[in-house]
């Protein structure tokens, strides 16, 4: 598994992550394929691929599942992938997500980080733009109003948005919340943990679209 494009901490943090995808459990590589057959309609299609990854409070989960989507399209060379991030309601970005993405080697700059809701910049590979990131509602004007997945990455969200306005398809794909280790001795061990999960998953996806 080769990619020029990552940085390179990055790169070496995600180069197993193939031979780690006998930790995802059957019943979840389905759910992750139809993903995958989404965005490979999309890309024999020549028509670019938005997906917007969706929990509560836009502040862990769906931020770390919407860069690692770019990361994994950008290592497996995939075109126009265009990931978003949102909830059911806005609070920030929040600052161990931000941490935890870091030591997996992602760039992630804010000019100030005391505000309430702070603006950041992630970069991740050489040839890629930085994704500007900060929390919002998923129907943002950031973020597509049409023509995009939503990918629902938290029960609650999942369960309390019956109807994503303009997604044309829907993905539940949800994960533990790291928050409840919060100011605990396991924080660190669990925001890596989520990271790493969610990583694997995000690059098992984009290995399998055709």
């Amino acid at each position: 598994m080769i990619s020029p494009n990552l940085f390179d901490q990055l790169h070496n943090y995600c180069k197993n992550f193939e031979d780690e995808f006998h930790l995802i459990p059957d019943e979840r590589k389905t759910k992750l394929e139809e993903l995958s057959q989404y965005i490979s309609q999309k890309q024999k299609n020549n028509q670019p691929t938005r997906l917007n990854v969706i929990c509560t409070h836009n502040s862990r989960r769906s931020h770390i599942g919407q860069l690692w989507l770019s990361a994994a399209g950008l290592f497996y060379g995939k075109n126009e992938i265009h990931t978003y991030s949102g909830g059911t309601e806005a609070t920030a970005f929040n600052h161990r997500s931000v941490a935890a993405l870091r030591r997996a080697g992602f760039e992630i700059v804010t000019s100030d980080s005391t505000v309430e809701n702070p603006i950041y910049f992630a970069t991740f590979g050489f040839s890629h733009s930085p994704l500007k990131m900060f929390s919002k509602k998923y129907d943002h004007a950031e973020n597509p109003q049409s023509e995009f997945a939503a990918i629902m990455v938290c029960s609650d969200a999942d369960e309390g948005c019956p109807v994503i306005l303009g997604a044309e398809n829907r993905f539940a794909l949800t994960f533990d919340d790291p928050k409840h280790f919060d100011n605990t001795n396991l924080e660190s061990e669990k925001y890596d943990e989520r990271v790493r999960q969610i990583g694997r998953e995000m690059f098992y996806v984009m290995k399998n679209v055709e």
